[in-house]
């Protein structure tokens, strides 16, 4: 199953976020611009469209699921798109984002851009397979660029345990169907691809009632 959506604007005309979302977006911009010479948090080459590149990139996953949630992002890095689904639960007073990064310096930063943005998160700084006890139960994990399909299922199966509706949600690039194939070799899953326009061919997996084949 597949769904398109409409590109996100900048503008907040649209009334997809609010005035101060959109300023907390800024602030989160600025930031890793400041940040970026000592910690290289993205791509160099990436920086100069790091608003259409990772920010609107990462809003795409609030655009399809707004509903407050307890989330999981697995290897946060720069906090795309954690930090980003963070910054749109202030508006709405509710929901939480656990960002789980194992690199402590990019740990450091997620904790200041929380701190200074309102953003509805928690940082975690250690590896996956020991974040369960840190975070508890919840209702959906995100992950971009981190690893394959078929990894990102393995990390993910702890935490069904304690929800067995849980979601993931993960930013694919052009590859993604040769993953999804791969994937389904070794893993039974429920699966909704949301198609971007923001870059053609990649697109966001929406994976339920995921279990290991026998």
């Amino acid at each position: 199953m597949t769904t398109d959506f409409k590109q996100i604007s900048r503008e907040t005309e649209s009334g997809f976020v609010s005035r101060e979302t959109m300023d907390r977006l800024e602030l989160y911009a600025a930031l890793i611009k400041k940040w970026q010479p000592a910690i290289n948090l993205i791509s160099p080459k990436t920086l100069p469209q790091l608003w259409d590149r990772h920010i609107q990139d990462s809003l795409q996953l609030f655009r399809l699921q707004p509903t407050p949630l307890t989330w999981m992002d697995m290897g946060s890095g720069a906090g795309f798109p954690g930090v980003v689904m963070a910054i749109c639960l202030a508006e709405k007073g509710a929901g939480w984002v656990h960002l789980v990064e194992s690199n402590n310096k990019k740990a450091a930063f997620l904790r200041q851009a929380v701190a200074q943005t309102g953003a509805r998160a928690t940082v975690h700084p250690m590896r996956i397979d020991t974040a369960r006890e840190k975070t508890g139960k919840i209702d959906a994990i995100s992950a971009r660029a981190l690893a394959p399909l078929i990894d990102l299922l393995g990390h993910s199966t702890a935490f069904a345990e304690d929800n067995v509706d849980l979601q993931l949600w993960l930013h694919k690039g052009l590859d993604y169907p040769d993953e999804v194939r791969s994937a389904r070799d070794h893993w039974t899953f429920d699966l909704i691809e949301h198609h971007s326009l923001l870059q053609d061919g990649s697109a966001i997996l929406q994976i339920s009632n995921f279990s290991k084949r026998n």
